[in-house]
């Protein structure tokens, strides 16, 4: 019986694995999820992927189907004894004759290290299936334990045709949809809620109910809902981005990468996403200073005082205007010519230092600070560089099991191809060469 005083997004979950709308990569015929449902044979799973891709759907589907007991918790709500509950049912042939339970956790990552630790066991045995789903990266929230155990199904955020679809249902089904109701849905109205919901079936689906429940039928009883209704119904754009979860990392993660793959066209994209979706923007300052330093360096040495001087102005200026200010640095930072020579030069240094014998200071370069160093060597031989022509003089400033160890090793891009001439005429300076 559909009680239609329940959210239309809930009463639209498919009931079959054939109603399922998108996710072929995982459920299409002929898949591993898709066998293991039809053949009643689930193992330990876990779902994850963006809100409103389908996992809960999944596991109802699972639920439906399957003959073995099935227990649903929430781990919001959910602690060890509603582990230690269901695990003892499981294990009572006279509640669980069929000796098999699929325990559905919704939210897993949720639950701390212990509560994951309390499943680990009965996972173990076979004593609890377990299907977990999560919007975050179970790599990074679930036990290892657990996952080593489970099999992990990406969920990809819907396309905008399995969007549709998924409204087109819902206008039709006269059980559960708007089947029985007269609505008027326009073409284009549909395209954009299927474009500005970011892939999120529950945000079209509540959208939709929205634009239903509030909108005036017209002369002839008839319900339109066209552009500007679903407008209204949509204030702002869904973002599938969480600036605490592994959306996070993976837009910073491509926003650096743009800046280093010098295209600031995908760097500004990247920007405006974490700008969109709330990111700080001191955080965003901090990473186009790395940026400058690390994949620009000297092959633009201005690109890091313009990232130093952006992230002074943000902290005094503050959003909305910031964002100006953080373009201006992202876009120099990606346009300006690179180089990671100084990165790579202080990298390898720290390596020989590590696992190498590298020596003592060079006598000539300690500075003698207290009386009776001088006597000792401390400072005898050095060479003021100011004292020769052109301000340059040779002699050793490596320690000796480290001489003639080169680190840096400038590139031919930008204002590093000066800086590398007149490093070669220095580097040649004792052989014979002028400076």
């Amino acid at each position: 019986m559909i009680d239609r005083k329940e959210p239309l997004a809930y009463r639209m979950s498919p009931r079959t694995i054939e109603d399922y709308v998108g996710q072929q990569h995982i459920i299409g015929p002929g898949k591993m999820l898709y066998r293991m449902i039809k053949a009643d044979r689930i193992s330990s799973i876990l779902l994850y992927g963006p809100p409103g891709t389908g996992k809960t759907s999944l596991a109802r589907i699972i639920a439906s189907t399957t003959r073995a007991n099935f227990e649903k918790l929430n781990a919001v709500t959910a602690g060890v004894a509603d582990i230690k509950r269901v695990v003892s049912d499981a294990q009572n042939p006279l509640l669980n004759p069929k000796g098999r339970t699929v325990l559905f956790i919704d939210e897993i990552h949720r639950f701390n290290k212990s509560q994951q630790d309390a499943l680990l066991p009965y996972v173990e045995n076979g004593t609890i299936v377990l299907i977990g789903a999560t919007t975050e990266n179970p790599f990074f929230e679930v036990n290892k334990a657990l996952i080593s155990r489970s099999s992990v199904f990406m969920l990809k955020p819907l396309t905008e045709e399995d969007i549709k679809k998924v409204l087109k249902n819902a206008v039709c089904d006269a059980d559960r949809g708007y089947g029985s109701y007269d609505i008027n849905f326009d073409e284009n109205a549909l395209s954009y809620l299927a474009a500005v919901c970011g892939g999120d079936a529950r945000i079209a689906l509540n959208s939709l109910e929205l634009a239903v429940m509030t909108a005036h039928p017209d002369s002839t009883g008839a319900i339109c809902i066209n552009l500007e209704t679903i407008e209204e119904c949509v204030q702002k754009r869904a973002v599938t981005f969480d600036k605490s979860g592994e959306s996070h990392y993976d837009n910073i993660s491509a926003f650096i990468k743009s800046m280093r793959g010098s295209d600031p066209d995908a760097t500004v994209f990247y920007l405006a996403r974490a700008i969109y979706a709330g990111e700080d923007a001191e955080f965003l300052a901090r990473r186009i200073i790395i940026c400058a330093s690390e994949d620009v360096g000297m092959a633009n040495p201005n690109a890091l005082m313009v990232a130093v001087s952006a992230a002074e102005a943000v902290r005094m200026i503050g959003m909305p205007e910031a964002r100006i200010i953080l373009s201006h640095a992202a876009v120099m930072v990606a346009s300006s010519p690179k180089s990671n020579s100084c990165y790579v030069a202080l990298d390898n240094a720290l390596e020989d230092i590590k696992l190498k014998r590298t020596g003592e200071v060079p006598m000539h370069l300690r500075n003698a600070a207290a009386k009776g160093m001088k006597e000792l060597g401390y400072g005898e031989g050095y060479k003021y560089a100011h004292d020769y022509p052109g301000n340059i003089v040779h002699q050793e400033y490596l320690p000796e099991e480290m001489r003639g160890t080169v680190y840096y090793k400038p590139s031919s891009n930008g204002y590093e191809a000066r800086i590398k001439e007149w490093l070669d005429k220095r580097r040649s300076f004792g052989k014979g060469e002028k400076v």
